[in-house]
């Protein structure tokens, strides 16, 4: 997998949940070339892109759902 900093993301996607507020404090996601996942600060879109890998998106996801980063 190439670093983040030489994935061309110029016709990446970028989504975000419907349930975001309305106050800008949310995460974008895209998917990227090869199935990879970006993940960027919807504040800073210029800024740096988090890049997974489709399993470590999927066991993130998987995370999320099962209560391991409930506070």
């Amino acid at each position: 997998m190439p670093p983040a900093s030489t994935i061309d993301l110029s016709s990446a996607a970028w989504r975000r949940s419907e349930r975001s507020g309305v106050n800008g404090n949310c995460v974008e996601v895209a998917e990227l070339p090869d199935g990879q996942i970006g993940v960027r600060d919807s504040k800073n879109p210029d800024g740096p892109v988090l890049v997974f890998t489709p399993g470590e998106w999927d066991a993130f996801i998987g995370g999320v759902k099962d209560g391991e980063f409930d506070l």
